[in-house]
């Protein structure tokens, strides 16, 4: 009885510094005077504000002044958050929550999950991830995979950002960032995606592969790429070089357009000084449309012509 009033003189005095009611549950618990612990073993539940963390076992470490500071979770705990119809799930090996900052961190085999109705939207893969409760914001951290409607990436480190209702706003991947769509593929330093106006920007050493009807590859490097979804649209600047067919092309800057009908990439634009290469001719000039059905290519503005081993096919013809 006593362990049992000990207990509940700390939760009670903890609850003052929350402007919201913390609920402790479980089959046993037991205060540590030595570990500044309370332990707590057998259908263990958490609940603070809209969060809720169950497992079999946990501990909650005890501050000076009686204040509850971090509880742990063990054996494959699992939390969830409820905010009008979205449900974010987070399960791992390990669950921390800071009951002073609110913040939830998950290690080992983390994952999240956030649901519409009874429809996941994003599903989160990483070695660690910690939620913000408070300001929306999650970082996962290690081999971070993230499935967002038809989006699937990948990168050392991701930072998402959601609203007040679960939904998201932002998506951030950082370091050896991938990411995947239907058949076009993109890789870079760092993207940036607002899930909102359906954007994104990658930079650094940039890669994008589209893949036609037909199978073929438009490859696309630049220092900084841009992607519209709803237009299906790229903008590449910075060293821009692109592979397509028999086609080499480079420039500064690039636009590419898909066709009316197909929605496929088809138009490319480079603006300022550039070059495209076809078999052994290169054409120079301020302005390079080609296109890849028909394929085809109109240069602008000082244009200039070479035509390498001109002597040689002369000899062959003859």
């Amino acid at each position: 009885m006593k362990k049992i009033l000990v207990i509940s003189l700390l939760i009670l005095s903890s609850l003052a510094v929350f402007s919201s009611d913390l609920v402790i549950e479980s089959k046993t618990q037991t205060f540590s005077n030595s570990e500044n612990k309370i332990k707590l073993d057998g259908g263990v539940k958490v609940k603070l504000d809209n969060l809720t963390v169950e497992s079999d076992r946990a501990d909650v470490t005890v501050r000076r002044g009686n204040k509850l500071d971090t509880a742990t979770f063990y054996d494959k705990p699992y939390a969830y958050e409820v905010n009008e119809n979205k449900k974010r799930e987070v399960k791992a090996n390990i669950l921390q929550v800071s009951l002073i900052n609110k913040i939830v961190r998950a290690e080992g085999e983390s994952q999240s999950i956030i649901t519409e109705g009874n429809t996941p939207i994003v599903v989160i893969n990483a070695d660690t991830q910690e939620y913000d409760t408070k300001s929306s914001v999650m970082v996962a951290t290690g081999s971070v995979t993230i499935k967002y409607k038809d989006i699937d990436t990948y990168s050392d480190k991701a930072v998402i950002i959601a609203d007040e209702k679960g939904g998201l706003r932002k998506i951030d991947l950082i370091g050896n960032a991938r990411v995947k769509q239907e058949q076009n593929e993109s890789e870079g330093h760092h993207f940036v995606y607002n899930p909102i106006t359906e954007e994104m920007s990658v930079s650094g050493n940039t890669k994008t592969v589209a893949i036609s009807d037909d199978g073929k590859k438009l490859t696309i490097h630049s220092d900084y790429q841009q992607y519209h979804k709803k237009q299906n649209s790229y903008i590449g600047s910075g060293h821009v070089k692109i592979w397509y067919d028999d086609y080499y092309a480079q420039g500064p800057k690039v636009s590419v357009f898909p066709d009316s009908e197909t929605g496929k990439p088809n138009e490319v634009y480079f603006v300022g000084r550039s070059k495209i290469v076809q078999q052994d001719k290169d054409i120079i000039a301020d302005k390079i449309k080609m296109t890849m059905n028909p394929k085809d290519f109109v240069a602008e503005g000082n244009v200039r012509t070479i035509i390498h081993n001109i002597d040689s096919k002369e000899e062959e013809d003859l």
